[in-house]
């Protein structure tokens, strides 16, 4: 299949995040909302010929858009940074570095304003593919080629099922852990292969608890919203979820209220969720997805700067959403003049008075979206979970102290400028918490298994969370 004209199927476009948004009040780096994707494939997502020795790689296979096609379509939708992430296979460690990588070289250079990470969708050993992003140096080629070669469970040829392993994983986390530039694991569509709510394939509670504990500063997180979200534009299901569905286009490890996600918060866990493209062919082609930051954005509060980028998603500086139902989201929770936002943590004393006061400040859309909609957000959700210390049971997946303690509509928020400001007080804060927000353009109290409704109308934002800590 050729690859489509870049503005062929472009929707209105947007201005960057760094251009549209003022920094952060009081925030001196100034620091801004960035929007990217760190799961996008090219061409080079291709297929081998195994009987040739070596194997005989063949572009477009699977993915069929140029590395600058992908940056182009990026920078036209908003997008402030983006990632290449093609698949593996026997011996694509040698042909990333020497034919891929050339090409993002060169789309760095016709796409200047989006920072453009190397990296893959790496095969984890005993796992569904992960993102692997390399920080931005001299040897970042280098870097990638190690870890693939050594770790990746389909690179060697002829194949070792001994890649294929838990410990394997294991391994790889600690390489990459003892490296002076520690790159970033995030896993992709991770419930894909379950086979209902809380029924998982591939990837696995005890699995992502083994691997942050091993390298907590590497392996980060998951995506809260699955790629492939144009599914049902061709009759397929979104994110690609055939056997147990997606909630509002996020995996049920994201969606419901007091699971796995939440689970691991509980833990004290600093492990944050994304939102992507997993972009192979647009849905006008015949594909199941958007172009980059068409649908799905992953926003980060962080200068134009490739290692700010990684610094924001290594520590949790993230909310994510769809539809551009919104363009700005910050949650903060103070006590006595002090404050901290998402990703960070709150200090207060058991002594004084532990009321922790909640803000929530959001920014609609202005405008239309890539679909020329003009959503509008109809509650935001304030979510609060205890935070109880480390389980003894690997794939425990529920919190039961997770609950919407709140619910929030038009008449709760006021305006201030551009935003809305919602504001709420937990009072007498006893023990250590986190809190998170959602909203919707949806009236669902909870977002319901998906089916084939138009993705353009159910359209969810979620925050990371904001730590509570009582001392």
């Amino acid at each position: 299949m050729a690859a489509a004209s870049p503005l062929a199927v472009a929707g209105p476009a947007l201005a960057a995040e760094g251009d549209r948004n003022d920094s952060r009040p009081g925030d001196a780096r100034r620091r801004v909302w960035r929007a990217g994707d760190h799961h996008v494939h090219s061409e080079y997502s291709g297929e081998f010929d195994t009987s040739t020795n070596p194997p005989t790689f063949h572009k477009g296979a699977d993915a069929v858009y140029p590395i600058v096609t992908n940056a182009i379509m990026a920078k036209h939708f908003g997008l402030s940074w983006v990632m290449c992430t093609d698949h593996g296979g026997p011996t694509h460690s040698k042909v990333n570095i020497e034919q891929a990588y050339p090409d993002l070289l060169r789309s760095r250079v016709l796409v200047p304003g989006v920072l453009q990470f190397w990296g893959m969708e790496f095969d984890a050993p005993a796992l569904d593919h992960h993102t692997l992003m390399i920080p931005h140096h001299r040897d970042e080629a280098q870097q990638l080629f190690e870890l693939e070669s050594r770790f990746a469970k389909h690179d060697a040829f002829p194949a070792d099922r001994g890649r294929d392993t838990e410990a394997k994983m294991i391994e790889f986390l600690k390489a990459a852990k003892d490296m002076p530039r520690k790159p970033l694991v995030i896993a992709h569509h991770t419930s894909r292969s379950a086979t209902g709510l809380g029924v998982y394939g591939q990837d696995t509670p005890r699995e992502f608890r083994n691997g942050n504990n091993t390298a907590p500063d590497i392996y980060v997180g998951f995506e809260g919203a699955p790629g492939h979200q144009a599914g049902p534009l061709n009759g397929g299901p979104r994110g690609g979820y055939g056997n147990y569905p997606t909630h509002g286009g996020f995996d049920q490890m994201t969606a419901r209220v007091g699971g796995l996600w939440d689970s691991l918060l509980g833990e004290g866990r600093r492990w944050w969720i994304t939102a992507t493209s997993d972009s192979h062919v647009h849905w006008t082609r015949g594909g199941a997805d958007f172009w980059p930051g068409e649908y799905s954005k992953t926003h980060v509060l962080a200068r134009h700067d490739y290692a700010d980028i990684m610094d924001g998603l290594r520590n949790g500086r993230i909310w994510v959403g769809t539809g551009d139902l919104i363009t700005s989201l910050d949650l903060t929770a103070s006590n006595r003049n002090r404050e901290a936002a998402m990703g960070e943590t709150l200090t207060v004393s058991s002594r004084n008075r532990t009321d922790v006061d909640i803000e929530i400040t959001f920014r609609p859309l202005k405008g239309k979206n890539a679909n020329g909609d003009r959503p509008e957000v109809r509650r935001v959700d304030l979510i609060v979970g205890e935070i109880t210390g480390p389980s003894s049971q690997l794939d425990v997946d529920t919190n039961p102290t997770t609950k919407v303690v709140a619910r929030f509509g038009p008449r709760d928020w006021r305006k201030r400028g551009d935003d809305y400001v919602i504001r709420h007080t937990l009072r007498h804060v006893e023990g250590d918490l986190y809190a998170r927000v959602r909203g919707t353009c949806t009236d669902e109290a909870e977002p319901l298994a998906d089916g084939l409704e138009s993705p353009w109308d159910d359209l969810w934002f979620y925050s990371n969370p904001v730590f509570v800590e009582v001392r």
